[in-house]
């Protein structure tokens, strides 16, 4: 039996793996699906670490799945705990002295939304459209729910340099979500690329791949975990 260490990203909140945690379970596995103090001023990614660590408590057999903005805090999480294996899963991947507030330029993601919004008959400058960004592939029953369960995201993790000076020595698999429309699946391809020096696997759906794809999501997961 693994542990699996859910963290979510930007203004989310534990909810974004509802509908994951029970098809784990199923399988005879522990889920931690870990609340982030994402409306807390005084928290950065120190303090996101932090709650991470408090969550998983005394729990052994760790495979640590983040998303999103949970790409820079899963790496600390790794240099704290005996983490077996971490997936990130349409994920920011941090540079050393890089902060989450300078990634999406030193990235080039906004030339990557433009091209989204091109693809899809939208001007390549169009306003942001979470709906559009966000939703797409959600049940519209589970897309209803989204806005009660969305944070207001306070900036302060946003400022401050990523810490580690290197990526932790723990086994590291990337899932890039091919419908993507915030982190397109080209523009994760090439960061991860660069970054990380290996090709990422991809699964169904959107940003919100464990609301909308969550049986893949999983078999992808496990795939991941039994072959390490």
């Amino acid at each position: 039996m693994a542990t699996y260490v859910l963290i979510p990203g930007a203004g989310c909140d534990a909810w974004l793996w509802h509908r994951v945690t029970p098809l784990l379970r199923a399988r005879g596995h522990d889920t931690v699906a870990v609340e982030l103090p994402c409306e807390d001023d005084s928290a950065g990614l120190a303090e996101y670490a932090d709650a991470v660590v408090t969550a998983v408590g005394d729990r052994a057999d760790l495979v640590l799945v983040a998303h999103s903005l949970g790409g820079f805090t899963a790496p600390l999480v790794c240099e704290r705990l005996p983490v077996g294996l971490m997936v990130l899963l349409t994920a920011m991947v941090p540079s050393p002295g890089e902060s989450p507030g300078d990634w999406w330029t030193a990235t080039g993601h906004a030339q990557a939304v433009r091209e989204v919004n091109e693809r899809h008959g939208r001007p390549a400058d169009a306003p942001f459209d979470p709906d559009f960004a966000f939703l797409n592939g959600v049940p519209p029953e589970i897309a209803a729910q989204v806005e009660e369960h969305s944070l207001n995201q306070s900036g302060t993790p946003f400022l401050k340099p990523w810490p580690l000076p290197a990526w932790p020595d723990v086994p590291t698999r990337f899932l890039v979500c091919r419908d993507d429309r915030f982190f397109p699946a080209g523009f994760q391809r090439r960061v991860v690329r660069e970054r990380l020096g290996i090709v990422p696997d991809e699964t169904a759906g959107g940003h919100l791949a464990p609301l909308s794809h969550p049986e893949e999501l999983v078999e992808r997961l496990e795939a991941f975990r039994t072959t390490l």
